[in-house]
Parts: structure tokens; sequence; C-alpha cells
């Protein structure tokens, strides 16, 4: 965080925001778009996590934009959960799945560590 002058400057969050990228990439292909409940969940959750950090950014203590950050965390699992899911139904092939679950842990190790820093603060 040292030295981000705006969310968009966060590691965590240009991260978050690739994954949600790939995952609205994913779920406008024709086979998974024809499943509205399904890419209507994954949108949701993939639009959380960058949301969250967001939000959190603009708070007033380190405490609320941990607070935050661990909701982001969430939702990055909530994602991976997801993709998972879409190996299941057959959505997604295990390589596109080892991407993007990469990318969901790249973005929940980046969050990490911004809140390990904000707790030692």
């Amino acid at each position: 965080m040292a030295g981000a002058r705006h969310f968009r400057d966060l590691v965590c969050w240009q991260l978050a925001r690739e994954l949600k990228l790939a995952l609205y990439q994913f779920v406008d292909t024709s086979q998974v778009k024809k499943d509205f409940k399904f890419c209507g969940q994954v949108r949701d959750a993939a639009a959380s996590a960058p949301r969250n950090i967001a939000e959190g950014f603009g708070r007033r203590t380190h405490a609320d934009f941990a607070h935050f950050l661990d909701v982001a965390r969430a939702s990055l699992g909530e994602c991976q959960n997801h993709l998972q899911d879409a190996v299941d139904r057959g959505y997604l092939s295990p390589a596109d799945f080892k991407t993007m679950n990469t990318l969901a842990e790249r973005a929940c190790g980046a969050v990490a560590g911004l809140q390990r820093h904000l707790r030692q603060r």
C-alpha cells in the first residue's frame, strides 16, 4: 500500500480485476451463456473482489480496510469454487481451470499480503 494513491495502484486490485475480466470472458462463451443462473453467480462473485478492495481503500482506518479485504478474499474463494464447478459441469477444461485458478491464488496472496501490512500498523 505504500505509495498507493488510488485503489487502481494496488496489485491485489489489479489481479482481482484481471480475474474478473477472465471470468466475464469465460461466461460469455456459447455453452456457458445458456446457464443464466450460473453466469449470474460467476459475474457477481468476480465483480465482488475488486469492488471490495476499492471500497476498503476509501475507508478511514486500516482495520476497516482489512475488513473489506476479508470480504474480497472470500469472494476470490467463491470464484475458485465456481471455477471448479465449471469443470464439473463440463464448461471449462482442466488447463483453463489451472490458468484462472492460479490467477485467483495470486490475487488471494496479494490481498493477504496487504492485510498483513495493514494489521502491523
